[in-house]
């Protein structure tokens, strides 16, 4: 089971100090002694969103030089009480950019092949023969990302293994221009995350569709600038996020506002059919 970003999951507003979040701690690199602290004070205890604030008072006298340490702590509680929560199903698969706060999520991790390959045009040679091999990089690049997807529409564990294979050779080459071949070794270190799809082929090779929600919400914005008023940010958002759930859906916007303007109710609720959408993708998942 995946998903394509973390707004898919069921982020908890709640946090859990267990063995597992103080697991986490310990990788976040905080002090032991911090770490014990909370440790003999709420083991095994979940703490709501207030609660949890009014434990970091507690423990940190200068809020402003622990920061850093206070999100840690906060974080480590939150991926400890979604992987405890039974509400959803925990994702064990989540398709992602490269950003840190999607680590350890889950069990394993997919990036995006767009997101990596946006790096690789931010590059701006100057030199003829630089520009030039960046950009043949690029065309084998894009090339190999075709082959993925047809890997995908029939897969086989002979055409992974070449695909995995074909990986190592393409980003094993060397050029003339340093800084594409410091951007290949980057993207070389991230192989298995890049090729996930050949263990999972119906996970999606790039999450562009999780992103274009937010997108439109910065087009309007580039447009109009901002709102004046708290209400005003308020409707902006409400109205943006029916009009993307919708759809994602495939809901008539029109329709689906229509209905609830009028107060006809004929048609379910977004939420409802959010619902019955990840019931039908359990099921497929079981199948």
């Amino acid at each position: 089971m995946y998903f394509k970003d973390f707004q898919t999951l069921n982020c908890p507003d709640r946090g859990f100090l267990d063995e597992e979040a103080f697991t986490l701690m310990e990788s976040f690199r905080l002090p032991s002694k911090i770490i014990s602290k909370i440790r003999n004070a709420v083991l095994d205890t979940i703490l709501d969103e207030k609660h949890m604030q009014q434990l970091m008072e507690e423990i940190f006298f200068h809020p402003n030089k622990s920061k850093i340490q206070r999100t840690r702590i906060m974080e480590a509680a939150a991926i400890a009480a979604y992987h405890n929560q039974t509400e959803f199903p925990v994702v064990q698969v989540l398709l992602s950019d490269d950003a840190p706060q999607f680590k350890q999520l889950t069990e394993e991790q997919a990036l995006c092949w767009v997101h990596d390959g946006r790096n690789y045009k931010k590059l701006e040679p100057i030199v003829p023969l630089h520009t030039k091999e960046l950009e043949n990089f690029r065309s084998r690049y894009w090339k190999y990302y075709r082959q993925l997807l047809q890997f995908k529409e029939n897969p086989t564990q002979e055409n992974a293994e070449k695909l995995s294979d074909d990986f190592d050779v393409l980003f094993s080459t060397k050029t003339n221009y340093q800084a594409l071949n410091d951007r290949i070794e980057k993207t070389k270190e991230k192989k298995f995350e890049l090729l996930l799809a050949l263990k999972y082929p119906d996970l999606p090779l790039h999450n562009n569709d999780a992103e274009l929600g937010a997108r439109a919400q910065v087009r309007k914005r580039d447009v109009s600038l901002h709102t004046i008023t708290e209400e005003g940010t308020k409707a902006s958002d409400s109205f943006s996020t029916i009009v993307q759930t919708a759809k994602k859906l495939g809901v008539s916007v029109y329709d689906y506002l229509n209905d609830r303007v009028s107060k006809s109710f004929k048609m379910p609720s977004l939420a409802e059919m959010i619902r019955l959408k990840m019931s039908s993708e359990l099921l497929k998942c079981k199948c």
